[in-house]
C-alpha cells in the first residue's frame, strides 16, 4: 500500500497541473506578429486613420463625378396666376389669368481645360391665358424652347483643376499618414509588447529570486533550531523572506498594468487575459549607415508630405492673386424656339435665339490688401520650404543616432551577458557558503539582488537593441534584418 505522503504529494502534483492546463486555456499567448495583426484590426488610431482615408478617397471620387455630364429635370405640374393691373397707355384696367404646365430638361458638362460649362436646355410648356383685352378670349398653346448655352471665365485661373488637383494631393497625404500610422503602431506595439515581456521577466526573476530566499530562509531555521547560528539572523532570513514575497506581489501588480495598456492600445477586451512570448536571442544585423540615410532620404513619407505642403501652397497663393483679380464672364446660347396651338405644329414657324454676353470685373483700388495677403503667403511657402530643407538634416541626424546607439546596443548585450554570468555563479559560491555558516543571511540577499538586476538588466539590453532595430527600420524604411525595403508599393508610385 502506497504510503500518505506519497499520496498527497501525487495529490498536490496533479492539482498543480490541472491548474497548470486551467491557466494555458483561459490565456491567450500573444506573440509580436499577432499582437501587430490584433492593431491593424482593432486599433482606435488605425481605425482613425483608415476614416480620414476613406474621406479623401469619397471626396476625390466625388469631384471626378462632378466632372461628368450632369442630366436634371425640374417640373411644374400646374402654375395660375390671376392679376389685375393699370394700364397707362389704354388708361384701363386690365385683368389677367394665366395657367401654366411646363418642365426642363438640362445636361450639363463641365469643361475641365478651360473651366467652362456646356449646357443643353429644352423647357416645354403648355399654356392657356384669358385677358379682358381681348374681350375675354382664351388662347391656348404648346411652347418648347431648345438650346445650346456655353459659360466661360475669362483671364482667371482654372478654379475646378486647382480643386481637383487639391483634392488629389489629399489622398495622397492620407495615405502616406495611414503607412505612417502603420509605422507608428508597429513601434508603439512593440514598445508595449517588451513592457509586458519584461515585467513577465521581472515575475519570474522575483519567483526564482523568493524561491532562493525560501531556501535560506529554511537554512537558517535550522541553524537557529540546532544552535549553530544566532536568532538575529532568522529575524534578517525573516525579513529578506518577507520583502522577497512582496517583490512577487509588486512584479505582479506592474504585470497586470502592463497588460491592461497593452490590451487597451492594441483593441484587444481588457477583461481577456493574455501573456506574451518571443525570442530575444540576440543576432546582430550588419547595418549600412550611409545605405539607411540614402533610403531614408529618398523614401521618407514625412518629406513627401512637406513636399504637398509646399504645393498646397502655392494653390494658395493662386487663389490669394486672384482676390480682386481683372476678370470676364462670357455667356453664349443659341436655340430655336417653337409655338403653336397643336402640339404636332410647335415647330411650324420656328424662332432663332441666339444670345451672346461678355462682362468684366476691373478693380479699381484696393489699398494693398492684395499686395499684403500675397507677400504672406509668399512668407508661408517660404518657411514650408525652410521645414522641408531642416526635415531632411533631422532624418540624416536621426539615423546616424540610432546606428551609434545600435552599434553600442551590442557591446552592452555583452557586458550585460558576461555580467549575468558572473552573478550567477557568484551567487552558488556563495549561496555554498551560507549552507556552511561562512556568510550571513544579509549578505547572501545582497548577492540574490545582484543576480535579478544583471538578469533584468540583461533582459533589457536585449529588448533595447531590437527596439532599436526597430527605430532604424522605421527611420530608413529599409528592413536590413530581411535586407528589403519597407515603404508600400503604391507610396512608391506615387512619389514617381
Amino acid at each position: 500500500m502506497m504510503h500518505p505522503e506519497k499520496l498527497i504529494k501525487r495529490g498536490l502534483l496533479l492539482f498543480i497541473f490541472c491548474q497548470f492546463l486551467f491557466l494555458a486555456n483561459a490565456q491567450q499567448i500573444l506573440t509580436l506578429d499577432k499582437a501587430l495583426d490584433v492593431a491593424l484590426t482593432n486599433s482606435p488610431d488605425i481605425r482613425r486613420s483608415l476614416l480620414n482615408l476613406e474621406r479623401s478617397e469619397q471626396s476625390l471620387k466625388a469631384q471626378n463625378a462632378a466632372l461628368k455630364s450632369k442630366f436634371s429635370l425640374s417640373v411644374t405640374p400646374l402654375s395660375y396666376n390671376k392679376s389685375r393691373a393699370f394700364d397707362d397707355f389704354y388708361s384701363l384696367w386690365n385683368t389677367n389669368e394665366t395657367t401654366q404646365s411646363f418642365g426642363t430638361f438640362t445636361v450639363s458638362q463641365p469643361f475641365l481645360p478651360t473651366d467652362g460649362t456646356i449646357s443643353l436646355i429644352n423647357r416645354f410648356g403648355w399654356q392657356k391665358n384669358l385677358s379682358e383685352y381681348r374681350n375675354n378670349v382664351e388662347t391656348k398653346s404648346f411652347s418648347n424652347n431648345l438650346y445650346l448655352s456655353i459659360t466661360q471665365p475669362l483671364f482667371t485661373y482654372n478654379r475646378t483643376k486647382i480643386n481637383l488637383k487639391e483634392l488629389e494631393l489629399d489622398l495622397e497625404n492620407a495615405q502616406l499618414s495611414y503607412a505612417m500610422q502603420r509605422l507608428n503602431l508597429e513601434k508603439q506595439v512593440t514598445q508595449f509588447f517588451y513592457n509586458v515581456y519584461l515585467a513577465q521577466m521581472k515575475l519570474s526573476v522575483t519567483q526564482d529570486e523568493f524561491v532562493n530566499t525560501q531556501k535560506s530562509y529554511e537554512i537558517t531555521q535550522n541553524k537557529v533550531s540546532a544552535g549553530i547560528a544566532a536568532k538575529e539572523e532568522l529575524y534578517q532570513a525573516e525579513l529578506n523572506f518577507a520583502t522577497a514575497k512582496s517583490n512577487v506581489q509588486n512584479a505582479q501588480v506592474s504585470l497586470d498594468n502592463y497588460k491592461d495598456q497593452f490590451k487597451q492600445y492594441i483593441g484587444m477586451n481588457i477583461l481577456d487575459e493574455i501573456a506574451v512570448m518571443t525570442d530575444v536571442n540576440f543576432a546582430p544585423v550588419v547595418v549600412d549607415v550611409a545605405k539607411a540615410i540614402d533610403h531614408g532620404l529618398n523614401s521618407r513619407m514625412e518629406l513627401r508630405q512637406r513636399e504637398i505642403d509646399i504645393e498646397s501652397s502655392q494653390f494658395t497663393l493662386i487663389q490669394t492673386k486672384g482676390l480682386n483679380e481683372f476678370k470676364g464672364d462670357l455667356s453664349l446660347s443659341v436655340g430655336i424656339i417653337g409655338e403653336n396651338e397643336t402640339l404636332t405644329d410647335i415647330y411650324k414657324n420656328p424662332t432663332n435665339n441666339p444670345r451672346v454676353s461678355v462682362s468684366f470685373n476691373v478693380p479699381i483700388f484696393d489699398w494693398g490688401e492684395k499686395k499684403a495677403r500675397i507677400k504672406a503667403q509668399e512668407a508661408v511657402i517660404a518657411t514650408q520650404e525652410l521645414t522641408f530643407e531642416e526635415q531632411k538634416k533631422t532624418i540624416t541626424v536621426d539615423i546616424r543616432s540610432v546606428y551609434r546607439n545600435l552599434q553600442n546596443q551590442v557591446s552592452q548585450i555583452e557586458i550585460a551577458a558576461q555580467n549575468e554570468k558572473n552573478a550567477q555563479l557568484t551567487y552558488e559560491i556563495n549561496l555554498e557558503r551560507y549552507a556552511n555558516g561562512d556568510l550571513t543571511s544579509m549578505d547572501l540577499n545582497l548577492y540574490q539582488n545582484q543576480l535579478s538586476t544583471k538578469k533584468m538588466t540583461y533582459a533589457q539590453a536585449l529588448i533595447d537593441y531590437k527596439i532599436q532595430l526597430l527605430n532604424l527600420k522605421i527611420q530608413s524604411l529599409y528592413d536590413f534584418e530581411k535586407n528589403e525595403p519597407i515603404i508600400p508599393d503604391n507610396i512608391i508610385q506615387k512619389k514617381k
